[in-house]
């Protein structure tokens, strides 16, 4: 026989089985034994909830020979029969591929006819949200006043699409989430029956992943217990399979952000990348622990809180959490909060994940209210510390906003320096060298234009944090030392910001479109 996912093989065969909905379970239950069930039912709530498991559950009960309390016996010819789908009585309809009309009308021409065996005739419909507009008109009048012998479950994991004039005519049940705790209560039952042996904290670590879906707890088990088949299933195996990152890296993460070292924070990131971590889930994971300390600070009472996590680690965080202001938790939620919508669809992930740390570190670059408090507390710690701090600004000019400030474009030298023409020739294998020492800087070069002033070798960029990245302390070093090393040739070399809004991007020469010289370069 092949093998069964676990979400398959452990499916619930009993309504007591099924976990976190008791209190649709029990009406159910009560429904059955009282015989008073209903024509239409409407199952709804977010993935892996049990809304399916129930509709099928439902479905043997009611048609069931010999029920007990409320449940299938799964003993006679009908349960047999649903459980191994060939009964007739029960038709599992699937309403992404079947949304149409004409779909539609084939279960209303069906629906006269009694079953041939059984007391109901059941309709499953999946993801009923995805039948058309038609589709739910046609269906109106047969969930209104259907036989007595037919009943109608409707699942769906966006019941906002469903038309008022269906949701008045079911009965409605909301499948909440699931609890972290009693996912992994069921995952320590199962890893029993299966006999495989499994840290708690690490099937916590999966329950709170699954966010409150048990088929995908359960998938991700799955996925983990492949992986190191034969052993034990440990915390930090899990962290492996998931890409995960450890919550003591996040300690040490925000005493870097705390104490304003930039260059902790990038190096510490660079250690879990290095060591494969996802960096998708490490912003899911830093915004959690973010949350946990804004928790813990903004309540004297942490027992009525649910904060998943061990009583080591709650000691711990509760120190990190009397170092920090809940304003600037807020800061630092937004801040990830933000970059989590942005990074799903950006090819420079750690970039801007570096960007978001420097924001941290740097209060001065928001200018919103909770960095400006920020920038205030810091500014008091320094004083009290004795630290002499230079509060005066260099005085801006200010433009007249009539008369803007005139811009001449960047024009091409009439003849360029051969040390700047050499280097146009080999801007590729600079990077490539650049790349391997630096990534964050290699992948800012990659988008960046070379050009020239006079003598000097420009790098052009559209974003202003590109050019912080480039004037960073080493960088520039690190750029011109690359270039002597291939060229034999010091050259002077400046970054420079170009905005879009009132500069064009035609009036700077690109010098490795100009110069068209075959190029040979070692990567």
């Amino acid at each position: 026989m092949s093998y069964m996912a676990l979400y398959r093989k452990f499916r619930p065969d009993s309504f007591e089985d099924v976990k976190g909905q008791e209190p649709i379970v029990t009406t159910l239950k009560n429904q059955i034994k009282a015989d008073r069930i209903g024509h239409a039912y409407l199952f709804c709530g977010t993935r892996g909830t049990g809304k399916t498991t129930v509709a099928k559950l439902l479905a043997k009960a009611v048609n069931c020979e010999h029920p007990i309390d409320g449940n299938p016996c799964h003993e006679c010819r009908m349960c047999k029969a649903i459980a191994a789908g060939t009964s007739m009585n029960v038709i599992e309809i699937d309403a992404a591929s079947n949304n149409g009309v004409d779909n539609v009308r084939e279960i209303v021409e069906e629906v006269r006819y009694s079953p041939t065996e059984g007391k109901y005739k059941v309709y499953i419909i999946d993801e009923v949200h995805m039948l058309s507009a038609g589709a739910f008109n046609a269906l109106l009048k047969t969930i209104e006043e259907p036989p007595s012998y037919v009943i109608f479950i409707l699942a769906t994991t966006e019941v906002h699409k469903i038309p008022i004039t269906i949701l008045s005519r079911c009965q409605r049940y909301d499948f909440k989430r699931i609890s972290i705790d009693i996912i992994t209560s069921r995952l320590k039952e199962l890893m029993e029956i299966e006999h495989i042996e499994a840290e708690e904290k690490a099937l916590r670590y999966i329950a709170r992943a699954g966010d409150g879906s048990m088929r995908d707890a359960l998938s991700l088990l799955d996925q983990c217990i492949s992986f190191f088949l034969g052993k034990k299933l440990t915390y930090d195996n899990v962290l492996e399979v998931l890409g995960a990152v450890d919550t003591q890296v996040f300690g040490k993460l925000m005493k870097c952000i705390r104490e304003q070292n930039v260059s902790g924070c990038i190096k510490l990131l660079e250690e879990i990348e290095t060591n494969g971590r996802e960096l998708g889930q490490f912003i899911i994971d830093f915004i959690w622990y973010l949350r946990n300390l804004l928790l813990l600070k903004s309540s004297e009472d942490v027992s009525d809180m649910i904060i998943e996590v061990s009583s080591e680690n709650l000691a711990i965080l509760q120190k990190e959490a009397e170092q920090i202001e809940e304003q600037t938790l807020i800061r630092y939620i937004r801040i990830f909060s933000d970059l989590s919508n942005q990074i799903r669809y950006a090819s420079r992930k750690r970039v801007m994940i570096e960007v978001a740390l420097i924001k941290l570190c740097r209060p001065e670059m928001e200018q919103n209210y909770e960095a400006l408090l920020d920038r205030i507390k810091i500014l008091e710690e320094k004083m009290e510390k004795g630290v002499v701090v230079n509060t005066r600004e260099q005085p801006v000019p200010a433009k007249t906003p009539m008369e803007p400030e005139a811009k001449k474009p960047v024009l091409l030298p009439e003849a360029l320096p051969e040390d700047i023409k050499e280097t146009a020739k080999n801007w590729r294998g600079i990077v490539n060298q650049v790349t391997k020492k630096a990534p964050a800087l290699g992948s800012v070069l990659q988008e960046a234009t070379i050009s020239a002033e006079g003598q000097d070798l420009v790098i052009v960029v559209t974003n202003e944090l590109d050019k912080d990245i480039i004037e960073r302390e080493g960088h520039l070093e690190l750029i011109k030392g690359t270039i002597a090393s291939l060229i034999k040739k010091q050259v002077q070399l400046k970054a420079r910001y170009l905005d879009k809004t009132k500069e064009r991007m035609d009036q700077v020469p690109d010098l490795t479109k100009i110069i068209k010289v075959p190029i040979e370069y070692q990567d």
